[in-house]
């Protein structure tokens, strides 16, 4: 993780502002194809075996799956997505006891090169799915209907999707960090406009507000309540930059008090005022 620090034309400001995250990637050749679907298989059916042909990624909602990859087993836990890659053996095995539900997002692509196929292989089979891959998945299904596969669009998508696994597979911070900070987090960007409290949040997540900070100082570095206010300053930012928006509205839908809470928070936050980090901006666009 690293400090992004906020600038204005006329300060440089050294106060920490938030924390992002980088975002790796792999270079995937052209897009020529993506498609979205959904199904749920009835207790005890089997799938394959087949050879992928395409990058693939299978969201398990509700059962159990596991897939055999060059049969080699791997098995996959409701609320996980796993990236299946061209080339390999694949069977499918679900839940026997129960139906299984799942989605998927294929994305035909051009050749793999060597090194873009080892780079794919040193990525993790599994992960947790996201908030923002649901998302995609959404969208990319509800326009299935709408669009060819090969569209623009859809081939869009997909590939967003697919660079969205790598993004999130690949960083440490996101892999290391105690799950009741991830639900912290999320609750927080969902809420942040929202009056927002210590215990609140502590129990969202399920725990005491004191083992609450505690993680979030070892996994963060700061207090839960910095992290919203962070995450206020960076909602903010963008609506400074990017809308024509008042500065009061600007801090009534960022939750801050009113427009001079705002103006003392982002200064003390960034260096700068907001009005004039703002047009510091503006002038250099």
């Amino acid at each position: 993780m690293k400090i992004e620090k906020l600038k204005s034309s006329s300060i440089k400001s050294s106060k920490r502002t938030l924390i992002m995250t980088s975002e790796p990637t792999i270079h995937i050749p052209k897009v020529q194809a993506a498609v979205g679907g959904t199904v749920v298989y009835p207790p005890g059916s089997r799938f394959g075996p087949r050879i992928q042909a395409d990058l693939q990624l299978v969201l398990l909602h509700t059962g159990a799956m596991t897939v055999y990859i060059d049969e080699v087993p791997h098995t996959i836990q409701p609320g996980q997505v796993i990236l299946l890659k061209p080339g390999h053996q694949e069977q499918f095995l679900f839940a026997k006891e129960q139906e299984t539900w799942h989605r998927w997002i294929a994305v035909h692509v051009g050749e793999l090169s060597e090194h873009q196929r080892d780079q794919l292989e040193q990525l993790p089979h599994t992960q947790a799915i996201s908030e923002e891959m649901n998302r995609l998945t959404d969208i990319l299904i509800s326009l299935r209907l709408r669009y060819d596969a090969a569209s623009e669009t859809l081939c869009s998508l997909g590939l967003a999707a697919i660079q969205l696994f790598i993004a999130e597979s690949t960083s440490n911070h996101m892999q290391h960090t105690h799950p009741s900070v991830l639900h912290a987090k999320q609750y927080i960007e969902q809420q942040f406009h929202d009056h927002l409290s210590l215990e609140g949040i502590a129990e969202e997540v399920g725990l005491s507000p004191e083992h609450l900070v505690r993680l979030f100082r070892k996994h963060e570095g700061i207090t839960p309540i910095k992290f919203v206010w962070n995450y206020r300053i960076l909602r903010a930012n963008e609506l400074l930059t990017q809308t024509g928006l008042t500065i009061g509205e600007i801090a009534m839908r960022c939750g801050f008090k009113n427009s001079f809470h705002f103006a003392r928070v982002f200064k003390s936050t960034t260096g700068t005022t907001p009005s004039d980090y703002r047009h510091g901006n503006w002038r250099r666009k």
